[in-house]
């Protein structure tokens, strides 16, 4: 993974300094709130309902194990003891003190991490899938792309002060979708044309929030040396067309949708010509060194592990139900992709301790090469696994609560911290969520009911993406009290859909049952083979309004 180097260390030591400062004038008062505002939010600080919240960036969810037991002794040191793991692969702290902040990054520039744009309008967090370089099906390892994207973005003096927040994302594999590349304001999917070259399909437009779209493809190929001047041609355009006199309508999205994507593509193409052949331009040399950055690892030719899993699977079924569900084909005989689920019942989604944090530390010292990466879905994963250690890191992981076999179930729920923390949020996510999980408890049954993706936000700015969960839980509020909307049908893969609204909202304690009711029509109108994406495109909303408002 990569590594900072002297001019990386430079810049991240001088933003620390620059932040405190600041920080230092805004709690002296000689910075007012609307001055201080900015400023914080680009170096990852809001104010929430209790507390600030620093957002820490994990770029494109890479982490290593000093990273890691870093983070653990933060969480402990400065606030109360765990941390979250968002869906754009950072990491949340929700105690901090304003005062200790600067501190705190502080510490993290010490192991290669900071805060820079982790909010803010400006260029956030480049996220890509968490298999990148170990799945056999990529075109290509998009790792050296994102971190090519971030560097480039970090700190650009054009694109600090965009009309809205804007986010990146970069999907290799041919068969699936884990980055959900369409619902981003740029979602690029590396291809090869008919020549065999490689490059970038362009998505332009995507995003949740108040108003979901699936984002259109504005350029079917994109060279891949062209990257970095096609995407400023992409925020140029943006920054000068987009609206900035009403933040519910500044996303990309709106502009591409007032435009039109074919004339939103016009404008892009314009503002290329003149910039395409800049020193912005990659060159291979340039490609070359960035992917000299992401080498495998040291890999061992490994022999017989297959007779081994068939028999400790057969022996102990819960091992063999966690292989079956946790564990990913990588593309080195002999190796494994881990998801560690951080969806234990009881647990909300997402978070971990202090102790879990340096557990995963010591995992990933022991089991994949020193590194651990953060998912979409709020999980962690072990990436280098050889599969005769596969056995011993389940029991070490049973007790720790990562081995809930649950991965792609009802109950791997995606859910934003809601109302407990978060000051926009109309309701609560996370007592939902484990309503949910504790209805839904045979892990037997969840596995007949195959793959759904239950995405909660806790309001309309859709941190929980919820609009594209093939069911999703939106809170609301109804004169005070709290609400939850149901939509049905969304999907954030390759063939990417906003859900469909189902009707009138439901209290709390209403959800387990709504739930158990639109899987109840799910398994009565399947047909063999279907998922629930499947049956629900087949028979539409109609059988599911039915049966819940019965």
């Amino acid at each position: 993974m990569y590594v900072y180097d002297e001019h990386d260390r430079q810049i991240a030591a001088e933003r620390v300094a620059q932040f405190r400062d600041q920080t230092e004038r805004a709690l002296a008062g000689e910075l007012a709130e609307e001055e201080f505002l900015p400023l914080r939010l680009q170096n990852g600080l809001y104010v929430q309902r209790l507390a600030p919240m620093l957002r820490i960036c994990v770029p494109y969810g890479m982490l290593r194990s000093d990273q890691i037991r870093r983070l653990a002794r933060i969480t402990r040191d400065y606030d109360k003891g765990y941390a979250h793991f968002t869906t754009r692969t950072n990491i949340q702290l929700n105690w901090p003190n304003l005062e200790d902040v600067p501190d705190i990054l502080a510490e993290l520039a010490e192991v290669e991490m900071h805060a820079n744009q982790t909010s803010g309008n400006c260029i956030r967090n480049t996220t890509t899938d968490q298999f990148s370089g170990v799945q056999a099906d990529e075109i290509a390892d998009p790792r050296p792309y994102c971190e090519i994207i971030r560097q480039w973005s970090t700190f650009h003096p054009e694109f600090a002060f965009l009309p809205r927040k804007f986010k990146v994302a970069v999907n290799a594999s041919e068969k699936t979708d884990r980055a959900a590349i369409q619902v981003h304001d740029i979602g690029l999917q590396l291809v090869r044309n008919d020549q065999g070259d490689l490059g970038f399909r362009v998505h332009v437009g995507g995003g949740l929030g108040r108003t979901p779209m699936v984002g259109p493809v504005i350029r079917e190929f994109l060279p891949e040396l062209d990257l970095l001047t096609y995407l400023e041609a992409v925020l140029r355009v943006y920054n000068r067309y987009g609206r900035r006199d009403n933040k519910f309508k500044a996303r990309i999205k709106i502009l591409v949708k007032a435009l039109t994507p074919e004339g939103f593509a016009e404008k892009v193409e314009a503002e290329w010509a003149h910039i395409k052949d800049s020193p912005t331009r990659l060159t291979p040399e340039a490609i070359r060194k960035f992917q000299g950055y992401f080498t495998e690892p040291d890999y061992e030719t490994l022999e017989n592990a297959t007779a081994l899993l068939s028999e400790q699977r057969f022996e102990n079924r819960e091992f063999d139900k966690w292989l079956t569900h946790n564990v990913s084909e990588h593309k080195k005989p002999g190796y494994a992709s881990v998801t560690l689920t951080l969806k234990k019942t009881g647990t909300p989604p997402g978070d971990v301790t202090d102790y879990q944090l340096e557990q995963i530390a010591d995992l990933a010292d022991q089991f994949s090469f020193g590194e651990a990466r953060a998912t979409h879905e709020q999980n962690v994963v072990l990436a280098d696994v050889r599969q005769d250690q596969l056995f011993e890191l389940w029991q070490r992981l049973v007790p720790l609560g990562f081995a809930t076999a649950n991965l792609n179930t009802l109950t791997d729920v995606i859910c934003c911290p809601g109302g407990d923390f978060c000051a926009l949020a109309n309701a609560k996510s996370i007592p939902v969520a484990e309503a949910i999980q504790r209805r839904f408890d045979d892990l037997d049954y969840l596995y007949d009911l195959g793959p759904i993706d239950l995405n909660i936000s806790g309001c309309m700015n859709a941190c929980g993406h919820h609009h594209v969960g093939n069911i999703g839980v939106l809170g609301v509020d109804k004169k005070g009290e709290e609400f939850y909307q149901i939509s049905l049908g969304g999907d954030s893969h390759h063939d990417a859909a906003i859900g469909k609204i189902l009707g009138p909202s439901f209290a709390r304690d209403q959800m387990p049952e709504v739930i158990a009711k639109i899987i109840d029509v799910y398994v009565d109108k399947r047909s063999e083979e279907e998922t629930f994406l499947d049956t629900y495109r087949r028979v539409g909303i109609e059988p599911f309004k039915e049966r819940v408002y019965a």
